[in-house]
């Protein structure tokens, strides 16, 4: 072999075995695999507290990967053109790649996310952690698996309230009449049928004109809606029931998922973690006596611009009513048909383990 050819052949020697070097080095989720953007569905903006979660799950997510996912919200449900619904299908498909969702807006494919929404069942904070963390909500999780979701955290958008522009609502007997703008699930809308309000399904711009005009009289949403909202625009008066609760979920496409490698996968489950933790301190802060506030300031040094939300709608001119033990077992007695529907839709072995949980 000439010097040339010698020349030419260790060369051709020493590319080859760099190009297998490096192929044995770099492992399989490389920053080159990835995409340079994860799309994430958010039906809110980015005022919200739900909005503001979203965000804060981009920022960790991009933290703890030193740059590799770079996630980027699309607040106002513009990935699905205004169809909320859709979200857990789009991302089923992996049209969408991950979601900041309500279990309100998946409950059309999971269906277990209503467990959630039954009348006046849930209550308080510490019953609803009881069931994010037990067999119920564990059934939710394993739903979304079945159908190509991987779930990897909860957060919140908080208890429902109702406000209205008529007179306070303190008994069954003060929604007679009145017409309430609810989200479209049937379960909502046959809880204020069972109490003689008339409830309407609008979209929210929708509903603002009508409030004006008065041809709506009221609404029911979390607190960290309606201070975003300005809700004390329209009503005068608010009532504190928590009649049902709106979880949130934070969930990837699973086929991508499982493609990513495992120190990829554990930064981005931390990161949901800790932004459902840091968004579900936003939605109880001022609620839950100072436990919010606290793990806001400790934890995350974030200080919450309306740290009392109650005082707040207030000094805007609400009239805010707490109901009573006995006031809400009223509405509970009022709606025990809707109870008793949907535990025979949802499955009462659901139900049970919900009740299992809560008694722990």
């Amino acid at each position: 072999m000439s010097n040339i050819k010698r020349c030419l052949f260790t060369g051709f020697v020493f590319t080859m075995a760099a190009m297998v070097l490096t192929v044995l080095i770099i492992p399989a989720g490389h920053t080159a695999d990835f995409k340079k953007e994860y799309k994430l569905q958010v039906n809110v903006g980015p005022a919200f507290y739900w909005g503001i979660g979203a965000t804060k799950f981009a920022d960790l997510a991009r933290e703890k990967t030193n740059g590799q996912i770079n996630i980027k919200p699309y607040f106002g449900s513009a990935l699905l053109k205004g169809a909320q619904l859709k979200s857990a299908q789009m991302v089923a498909k992996g049209v969408i790649d991950c979601a900041y969702e309500s279990t309100i807006n998946i409950s059309p494919v999971i269906p277990e996310a209503n467990v959630f929404h039954l009348p006046f069942f849930i209550n308080n904070f510490e019953n609803l952690d009881k069931m994010k963390a037990g067999q119920s909500g564990q059934a939710v999780f394993m739903s979304m698996e079945k159908v190509g979701l991987q779930p990897l955290a909860w957060a919140e958008n908080g208890f429902r309230q109702v406000t209205n522009s008529k007179r306070p609502i303190e008994k069954p007997e003060d929604l007679k009449g009145l017409r309430i703008r609810v989200v479209g699930n049937p379960m909502f809308m046959d809880t204020f049928r069972q109490l003689g309000a008339d409830p309407v399904n609008m979209n929210w711009g929708d509903a603002q004109t009508a409030f004006q005009q008065g041809v709506v009289d009221g609404q029911e949403n979390p607190v960290g809606v309606l201070i975003p909202v300005q809700i004390y625009q329209y009503h005068q008066y608010a009532t504190f029931w928590n009649y049902l609760v709106d979880p949130l979920v934070i969930y990837w496409n699973q086929k991508q998922w499982k493609a990513f490698p495992p120190d990829i996968q554990k930064a981005i489950q931390e990161a949901a973690l800790e932004s459902g933790r840091f968004e579900i301190a936003l939605c109880r802060a001022g609620l839950d006596g100072d436990k919010s506030i606290n793990i806001l300031k400790n934890e995350f040094n974030y200080t919450m611009e309306v740290p009392d939300p109650v005082k707040f709608m207030e000094s805007k001119g609400m009239t805010v009513s707490f109901l009573n033990e006995a006031q809400v077992k009223a509405f509970a007695d009022a709606t025990a048909p809707v109870l008793e529907k949907w535990t025979k839709e949802l499955g009462a072995d659901l139900v049970d383990k919900a009740r299992a949980d809560m008694a722990q």
